[in-house]
């Protein structure tokens, strides 16, 4: 006699939460020049531990932590190391991952993915980038096919000047239009601060300088409120003589961590976590690598035939603002005007800044806290460009609309 094992349902999976360390500077002077990369997202995973209670810590079933730069304080299998270091039982096990800039975004999508099978309850997934200690590029060694076979233009490598190259293939976005574009960013992200739509989710971290000894970081360090399109018209264009791209139209470097909590729907009812996002659809697509940057274009346009939407139906977008005209490139191509206050509401990576891996979480984290505060909206989406021609974007749901299709713990109904 044989037997047929189960094949299980798909689960609805659940973002329960997400939080961030403060966002520095990749400098010799930055808050974290003398902050380990791995210690950083401990602190931000110990946190998401510390804001659960509700979680026994022997439920979590995986830990898994993206980096782009895989070595030294960023090595050594992330997702394993950080859940022995924040505190997690042994038996929880770990790996890491690299989708370059959207580490974090793959490790949220894969673990969901874990999550819906039945393979996995709660996860958790995040990110670190520690750019001043390991610069975008260091020490890689590119295939020499790359560029000997014609594969990907030399150009592709160098993330500034694919942003260059959409320029040129679209001249109607302007520097004009770049430069007004990161303007509003550091406007809105000033605004959110005041507001405190920033900030509920920033995890403090005690820092260590040599001249100052012992701190706090609680702040973004590296907006730059007041910002005017006259301060930043005529800065240089390090990536091209005349160019358009510039310190202030793009994200700066940048160290930090971000880590999120994910659950299935039943299991978060089971354990009293809240609910705080439905994924309903994810997708990563590819591009020229030339022009990078254009990558969330067709994810998505992929994630939307897959949720069986339409842009329409997106009420609230989060876009990486790895450079504006990225960003602008989107809009253009779904016909959204540039000031469109569905898109990036509390500023974005312009102001904040773009710690590589660990963007993609905290765009989620943004977009959590925006369907808290717009209940009519019922779909977001949180999507980013990925070096060598790559685009991701996930859409979720959100649980405190009245049509809301997935699971609403009572810990949800409560809040």
């Amino acid at each position: 006699m044989t037997t047929t094992a189960r094949r299980p349902q798909l689960r609805d999976v659940v973002f329960v939460d997400g939080v961030r360390t403060p966002f520095g500077k990749a400098r010799p002077d930055g808050l974290y020049a003398e902050t380990r990369a791995d210690d950083l997202v401990v602190k931000a995973v110990r946190e998401l531990l510390r804001r659960h209670p509700e979680l026994p810590p022997e439920r979590v079933d995986e830990v898994a932590i993206a980096a782009t730069t895989q070595q030294g304080d960023q090595g050594i299998t992330l997702g394993r190391t950080v859940a022995v270091l924040a505190g997690l039982p042994q038996s929880v096990p770990g790996y890491a991952v690299d989708r370059m800039c959207a580490g974090g975004m793959t490790a949220v999508t894969t673990t969901a993915a874990g999550i819906a099978a039945g393979q996995q309850d709660v996860v958790v997934a995040g990110g670190v980038e520690h750019m001043g200690h390991h610069p975008m590029g260091f020490d890689a060694d590119p295939n020499p096919r790359f560029v000997a076979e014609r594969l990907v233009d030399a150009e592709a490598l160098n993330m500034g000047v694919t942003a260059e190259n959409i320029h040129d293939r679209m001249p109607h976005l302007t520097k004009e239009r770049a430069d007004a574009y990161a303007v509003q960013s550091q406007a809105r992200y000033a605004k959110a601060v005041a507001n405190g739509d920033v900030g509920p989710e920033i995890v403090p971290v005690a820092v260590r300088s040599g001249t100052l000894g012992w701190g706090l970081a609680t702040a973004d360090e590296l907006p730059r409120p007041g910002t005017t399109v006259e301060a930043i018209r005529d800065l240089k264009t390090p990536f091209r003589p005349g160019g358009r791209v510039t310190a202030g139209n793009a994200s700066p470097l940048t160290d930090g961590a971000t880590a999120s909590l994910l659950a299935a729907g039943d299991v978060a009812d089971e354990l009293g976590l809240p609910v705080r996002m439905r994924l309903v659809a994810s997708a990563f697509a590819g591009v020229d690598p030339a022009v990078m940057g254009l990558g969330p274009v067709p994810s998505t346009e992929k994630a939307l035939a897959r949720a069986g939407l339409t842009l329409d139906d997106i009420g609230l977008f989060e876009i990486n603002e790895a450079f504006a005209v990225q960003v602008l490139a989107f809009l253009d191509h779904f016909g959204l005007a540039d000031d469109d206050e569905r898109v990036n509401a509390y500023g974005g990576a312009i102001a904040m800044g773009h710690p590589l891996a660990s963007s993609g979480v905290r765009l989620m984290a943004q977009l959590a806290h925006q369907f808290e505060r717009n209940p009519h909206v019922r779909y977001g989406l949180t999507t980013m460009c990925v070096g060598l021609g790559q685009g991701g974007t996930v859409i979720w749901e959100n649980p405190h609309h009245a049509d809301y299709s997935g699971h609403t713990t009572a810990a949800t109904q409560e809040a």
